[in-house]
């Protein structure tokens, strides 16, 4: 029994250190910002790298998530004889919900293995300790750029990923289930309204965050040579994947509250 207690009160302490480094790495990440030198160059190269790289498989993700809302809900409206309110339905629910979470899932799998990978070789090979040898803070240089450039680029893909799930929404609304072009986009403009674009605009933000410290900080931790490595990167896909769905939760209950007392 004392060993069985033993496995599991260390197991509860490395959890807890884990959460406290993430947190202390979190805070670097941010505190960073506002002091030189700010390494605009690499940001510039991780937005490259984060938005552009991520930018088909999330165009292409967006049009057919559009296209099977529309495939799914459809034949409900038409059985109920209310066939108009499917542009309204995939409107809402790409802007505020499927749109943010699915992109952030998609940019997880993507960005945060990349990124732990990344990072993770780099201690495997003994570069990061060479970088603090020559005076330069590995959190500057490596992570900031990272967490800017994800938190700024995720909203512009969510975006992207939404009017791209319309348009395939269209696609099938006006070529399989035949509705009107001109009322499937003029019901889904008039369905979204300011609170939903709040929703949907907030959550890539906070999600690109989530993805770009996680992966920064299993890279970092890595231990165990290049079969750490891939442990790192499957771990940091799992967790920011939880994360962003648990934090999704909250927020959604957090800002429905926002909107609620604001009127919006």
């Amino acid at each position: 029994m004392q060993d069985v207690a033993a496995t599991v009160n260390d197991f509860f302490k490395g959890k807890i250190l884990a959460v406290q480094d993430y947190t202390l790495l979190s805070w670097r990440s941010l505190r960073n910002l506002f002091s030189p030198p700010r390494y605009l160059t690499d940001t510039l190269g991780q937005m490259d790298i984060i938005g552009v790289g991520s930018l088909p498989i999330v165009a292409l993700a967006g049009m057919f998530i559009g296209a099977v809302l529309v495939l799914q809900t459809a034949d409900q409206f038409v059985r109920f004889g209310s066939p108009a309110l499917t542009g309204d339905v995939v409107a809402i629910a790409l802007v505020r919900e499927i749109g943010p979470v699915i992109t952030a899932l998609l940019v997880a799998g993507r960005v945060a293995s990349g990124i732990a990978s990344e990072l993770g070789s780099m201690v495997v090979s003994e570069q990061i300790d060479a970088m603090r040898a020559l005076g330069t803070d590995p959190t500057k240089k490596l992570i900031t750029p990272r967490m800017v450039a994800t938190v700024t680029m995720l909203p512009l893909l969510t975006i992207i990923a939404d009017f791209l799930g319309l348009v395939g929404g269209f696609i099938v609304s006006y070529f399989v289930v035949g509705l009107n072009p001109v009322q499937y986009w003029v019901r889904s403009y008039n369905a979204i309204e300011f609170g939903d674009g709040v929703q949907g605009i907030t959550k890539p933000f906070v999600f690109g965050f989530i993805i770009s410290t996680i992966g920064c900080h299993f890279g970092l931790t890595v231990r165990g040579g290049t079969e750490g490595v891939g442990r790192a990167t499957t771990q940091a896909v799992v967790v920011a994947s939880v994360l962003i769905l648990v934090v999704n939760f909250f927020m959604a209950k957090v800002l429905l509250r926002v909107i609620e007392v604001m009127g919006w």
